[in-house]
């Protein structure tokens, strides 16, 4: 198993359909429970075992989905608002080694609760004018928004599959 993508990387179906942006928002919607679920039990030695080697901690890697996914859901909004913003990028490796990446997870789990709560409504409430609004990332140029639910879907997931993996080989489960 690719301990560093066990999911493998996200991959663009070619022609996006309803039933893909369906899904994937299902996946965004779903993930703090599936989260909470994965780590509610861990302790804090469990939580601040690296799923790898040279990765990061349980614990990071619950504060970084927090982060990044704060970051996406800013950006959807500035699309939703902009005429094709040129996003603003973050140094996720930075944001990891931050101070309040040390902070107990009971923090981010209720921070990513409230926000994909929010963030799936307004998914599930956008038209298919708006699922093809773009975005500008300064290092991968033009996102449409349907594709970057499919990107986060498949990031909460991958990330899932970090602790998962780790947890399995650690016979935790």
């Amino acid at each position: 198993m690719n301990l560093q993508y066990p999911i493998g990387k996200f991959q663009h179906p070619g022609k996006i359909t309803a039933e893909h942006v369906n899904s994937w928002i299902d996946d965004i919607k779903n993930l703090p429970n599936r989260l909470q679920q994965l780590v509610g039990t861990l302790s804090e030695e469990q939580l601040d075992t690296a799923y790898r080697d040279g990765g990061w901690t349980v614990r990071q890697v619950v504060h970084h989905i927090a982060d990044s996914h704060m970051n996406a859901y800013i950006r959807f909004k500035w699309a939703l608002t902009e005429d094709q913003p040129v996003i603003k990028a973050y140094h996720e490796a930075k944001w990891a080694e931050l101070p309040d990446t040390k902070m107990p997870i009971g923090v981010s789990i209720s921070l990513i609760s409230a926000l994909h709560e929010r963030w799936t409504y307004l998914l599930q409430n956008l038209d298919d004018d708006n699922l093809k609004v773009i975005f500008i990332h300064p290092d991968s140029g033009e996102v449409t928004l349907e594709e970057n639910i499919g990107r986060y879907a498949w990031h909460g997931e991958h990330h899932l599959a970090h602790i998962q993996a780790l947890c399995s080989r650690m016979d935790w489960l």
